[in-house]
C-alpha cells in the first residue's frame, strides 16, 4: 500500500498551528515565537516531513541558500570567516554553502557558474585568482547579489575589505621602535590581495623610516605551508634577522620551531609577531603578539550588505556598489624585546 504523503496541513494540524504560522517556520522566517517555532519542528520531526524546497523556491522566487567560495578553506582564517558568516546567515534563515576554489581558475569558474544554475539568493566569494579575466567574467555576469570578500576585484559588487598594509606598517614600526631594523615577513606565494598588501605595508614602513628594505621576505607554497626549512636557513645567517612576522598558525608554528632548533629565544634573541590571532598565540610561552583580524566585525558588515541587496531585488533601484575596510588590531603580549646588541 502506498504511504501517504505528508504535507504541511499535516504538520499544522499536529502542531495546533495554522497553515501560515508551519510555514513560516519551515521557511525560516523571523517573526514567529519560540513557543510555535518548538511546537512546529516537534511536528516535522514526529511526522518526517520533507519540504519540497524547490517548490518553495519558485513560488517565493528564493532558494533561502548563500554561495560562499573561499579560495582555500585549509587557511584558518577563513574557517574561522565561514563560521562567522554561518552563523549570522542561519540566525536570519539562510543555509551558507562553502565551496573550495583551491585557488584553481578553472574551478573557481565552475564554482560561481554551477551558484549561477542553482539559483543562490547571493554570493560571497574570495577567489584565489582575483585578476584572471574569465573569474571576473564569471562573477560580472551573475544575476544574483555578490559581496567581495578582500580581494580587490574590478566587478560592480560590494566588498568587505582588511587593511593589511597599514596592519604590516604598524607592527614594522613597533619593531623599528625597539631597535629592529632585520625584520622577516614570512607569508605564501600569491598574487591576491592579502599578500600583495602585506608585502606593500612591509616596504613602505622601512622606506617611511629612511631604513633599507631587507631582502628578507620568505613566501612558501601554500598558506598552510612549513616555514622550518627557510627560517632555519635565515637564522644560520650572519646578518640573521633579529624579528619576524609570520603568517597563520601552522608557519608561524613551524617558524618558532626553527628558532628553537637554533637555540634562540623569544623574546631575548628574536622578536615574534604572529598575523591573525589564535588560541595557539595566546597559550604559547611567551604569549606571542599578534595582529589580530576583525573576523567577527567582517561577517556583521558582509551579510547586512548581502541580505540587503537580496531584500532590496525586487523593485527599488539598487545603490552604487558599498566598499568597506576594516583595520587589524595589534595585541601587544610577550614575544617583542628590544633588539639584541652583539658583543664586541
Amino acid at each position: 500500500m502506498r504511504q501517504k504523503k505528508i504535507s504541511i496541513r499535516d504538520v499544522a494540524a499536529l502542531a495546533g498551528t495554522s497553515v501560515g504560522s508551519a510555514s513560516r517556520v519551515i521557511n525560516g522566517a523571523a517573526n514567529v515565537t519560540p513557543e510555535v517555532r518548538a511546537k512546529v519542528e516537534r511536528a516535522i520531526a514526529a511526522l518526517r516531513y520533507r519540504p519540497n524546497h524547490a517548490a518553495q523556491a519558485l513560488r517565493s522566487r528564493s532558494s533561502k541558500t548563500i554561495g560562499c567560495m573561499f579560495s582555500d578553506v585549509t587557511n584558518p582564517l577563513y574557517a574561522r570567516a565561514f563560521r562567522a558568516l554561518e552563523a549570522r546567515f542561519f540566525n536570519a534563515g539562510y543555509m551558507l554553502l562553502l565551496a573550495n576554489g583551491l585557488n584553481d581558475p578553472k574551478r573557481e569558474v565552475s564554482i560561481l557558474n554551477t551558484f549561477q544554475l542553482r539559483g543562490m539568493d547571493g554570493v560571497i566569494i574570495a577567489p584565489g585568482n582575483e585578476r584572471d579575466p574569465d573569474v571576473l567574467d564569471a562573477v560580472q555576469n551573475l544575476t544574483m547579489p555578490a559581496v567581495i570578500y578582500d580581494r580587490d576585484m574590478d566587478v560592480k559588487a560590494d566588498a568587505v575589505l582588511y587593511d593589511h598594509a597599514k596592519g604590516i606598517a604598524d607592527t614594522v614600526r613597533h619593531l623599528i621602535s625597539l631597535g629592529h631594523t632585520r625584520i622577516a615577513l614570512v607569508l605564501w606565494q600569491a598574487r591576491s590581495r592579502p599578500v600583495r598588501r602585506r608585502i606593500e605595508g612591509y616596504k613602505a614602513a622601512f622606506k617611511a623610516a629612511h631604513l633599507p628594505v631587507p631582502d628578507l621576505l620568505i613566501q612558501g607554497p601554500s598558506p598552510t605551508s612549513s616555514a622550518y626549512d627557510a627560517i632555519t636557513d635565515l637564522l644560520g645567517r650572519p646578518d640573521a634577522p633579529t624579528a619576524i612576522i609570520a603568517q597563520g598558525t601552522q608557519t608561524l608554528s613551524s617558524t618558532l620551531r626553527a628558532i628553537a632548533t637554533m637555540g634562540k629565544r623569544v623574546p631575548e634573541d628574536i622578536s615574534v609577531v604572529g598575523i591573525g590571532d589564535s588560541d595557539f598565540a595566546e597559550d604559547y610561552a611567551p604569549p606571542l603578539t599578534v595582529l589580530r583580524t576583525p573576523v567577527e566585525s567582517v561577517a556583521d558588515c558582509a551579510s547586512a550588505m548581502l541580505l540587503e541587496r537580496i531584500q532590496a531585488r525586487s523593485g527599488e533601484a539598487q545603490s552604487e556598489p558599498r566598499t568597506s575596510v576594516f583595520p587589524y588590531a595589534l595585541i601587544e603580549r610577550q614575544s617583542c624585546g628590544p633588539v639584541k646588541r652583539r658583543a664586541g
